[in-house]
């Protein structure tokens, strides 16, 4: 288990937070991938000037409509990115579901600590502009129904 917890390492909390003896507060562990995981899908390509693709293109998609091509898309994109910018995880599944109102989509991204096999999920919030073009109604379902679990 100790060369697991190596392998996992520590480093700065997301977002930047002060730790009680006045220094920054440092996270490690599962909570370091987790907030790891959180940087890299909040962060837009090209935001980072001296890293500028670093991040997850699931931001080019903000103003996109809520269907099952966006769905798949936001899937594509969070695979691509957590493959390259997070080595520490395996991805195993990522599930798109939205509000009722189709202003957020939830993105269940279900992972594995490589070295631990430990499985994970996180649900990370994406909230996205619906157009006012798309119709409402059991018809426009799609990715928009919350699924039971």
């Amino acid at each position: 288990m100790v060369m697991a917890e190596q392998f996992v390492g520590s480093g700065w909390s997301f977002p930047l937070r002060i730790s009680p003896t006045g220094g920054i507060a440092l996270v490690s562990g599962e909570r370091e991938i987790e907030e790891a995981i959180r940087l890299v899908l909040s962060t837009a390509p090209g935001e980072r000037p001296m890293r500028p693709d670093f991040g997850c293109a699931i931001h080019d998609l903000v103003f996109a409509p809520v269907n099952e091509q966006t769905a798949g898309r936001i899937q594509h994109e969070v695979y691509a990115s957590l493959d390259r910018w997070e080595p520490r995880i395996e991805v195993d599944d990522v599930e798109v579901t939205a509000s009722a109102d189709r202003s957020v989509l939830y993105i269940d991204v279900r992972y594995s600590i490589r070295g631990t096999n430990n499985p994970r999920s996180l649900v990370f919030p994406f909230y996205v502009i619906p157009s006012h073009d798309e119709p409402d109604g059991p018809g426009a379902a799609g990715p928009a129904e919350e699924s039971e679990r």
